[in-house]
């Protein structure tokens, strides 16, 4: 389970205390986030491709048994979708929630906020207020308020300037055109995912996403048309948390169906 920006793995907490019963999880919290250590730039590079190196040593290590469920939410679809075309053989399903593993589609303009935090003064917001973590908490949920206590679990490991050092260089390393730093590894991904193009794949989709909206969607029923798609209209980004009561009963029947 790949989490993304600014969320760790305690986004997926619902679904693990389920899919546990029948099934091993694994959850990291990526460098920088969650529980991870979060060093600062002089001690990681925090780029795509370190993130992908990290994925690929962490399940090298852990020697899991074949084949894997990847399951993926936000930019940790990018990552996680990175991995798997290295390794197609090892992949047995995959769970795409709001997420994403190719280019901006060119009907979707980058969203404002997201240039904004790539600002000096985004840079402020976000490591001097914790504006993306907190916002998230807010605005990533359509359907259901977020409790406060829930709220507290997402941002509290982004608690000081040199703690909330990830969830900005997360964004200010979104690759967006030819030339940038990790566009390459993104144009090379999408190149590939016809690997999976028979692998059973069911996407939870929340059409409430101001990000990841329905031009994203549009693009993995191009690639994986013959994906099971549950499309909530009502729910946000943070969908598996928005649409919990749907999602974790529905993605727990698919990974152990067969």
């Amino acid at each position: 389970m790949v989490h993304g920006n600014p969320t760790w793995s305690f986004y997926y907490r619902n679904l693990i205390v389920e899919l546990r019963k029948t099934h091993r999880c694994i959850a990291p919290d990526h460098v920088g986030m969650g529980l991870s250590d979060k060093p600062p730039d002089s001690g990681y590079p925090y780029t795509l491709q370190a993130r992908i190196d990290d994925l690929t040593a962490l399940l090298a290590t852990l020697q899991l048994a074949q084949p894997l469920t990847l399951v993926v939410h936000d930019w940790g679809g990018m990552i996680g979708m990175a991995w798997a075309t290295q390794h197609p053989q090892l992949i047995g399903k995959l769970v795409i929630l709001n997420t994403a593993a190719f280019p901006l589609p060119p009907s979707k303009p980058f969203p404002w906020q997201l240039r904004l935090t790539r600002t000096w003064l985004g840079a402020l917001l976000v490591r001097g207020f914790n504006m993306f973590s907190w916002t998230a908490t807010h605005a990533a949920m359509t359907r259901n308020s977020m409790p406060a206590a829930v709220r507290g679990g997402y941002t509290a490991p982004y608690d000081s300037w040199t703690n909330r050092i990830a969830t900005l260089r997360f964004v200010q390393d979104i690759p967006l055109a030819a030339g940038q730093p990790g566009f390459d590894i993104v144009r090379a991904t999408a190149a590939k995912l016809g690997l999976f193009a028979a692998t059973p794949t069911y996407v939870g989709w929340g059409g409430q996403d101001f990000v990841f909206d329905d031009h994203f969607l549009a693009e993995w029923r191009r690639y994986f048309p013959h994906a099971l798609v549950n499309y909530l209209a009502d729910a946000g980004h943070y969908v598996l948390e928005d649409a919990a009561s749907e999602l974790v009963p529905a993605i727990c029947a698919f990974v152990r169906e067969g």
